[in-house]
């Protein structure tokens, strides 16, 4: 074994119990588990902070449309209406 110091032996003693202490099939997140879920969860607060302040904003109320109001044509209206005209580079040609 090479030549350690002896705090460094010491060190390594603790390290070596410390590590029959930690059960290897055990898998914990730890504080920075912990600091990254709460994080995350603020943000989703205040995203649905935001999200509900801006759904506030919208106004729901539907104009009627003007066109809709206009009551339908019965059979008998239709052929009352003027046939449509000929596109412009069909006017002077015959068909044949």
């Amino acid at each position: 074994m090479p030549d350690m110091s002896a705090s460094a032996s010491l060190a390594m003693t603790h390290l070596v119990s410390f590590a029959k202490e930690v059960d290897e099939d055990k898998v914990t997140p730890g504080v920075l588990g912990f600091i990254v879920f709460a994080a995350m969860a603020l943000a989703v607060w205040a995203l649905m902070k935001s999200m509900s302040r801006h759904m506030n904003r919208v106004d729901f109320t539907q104009v009627p449309d003007p066109k809709a109001e206009q009551p339908e044509q019965t059979p008998a209206d239709a052929d009352a209406e003027p046939a449509q005209a000929e596109p412009s580079g069909q006017a002077g040609k015959k068909q044949g």
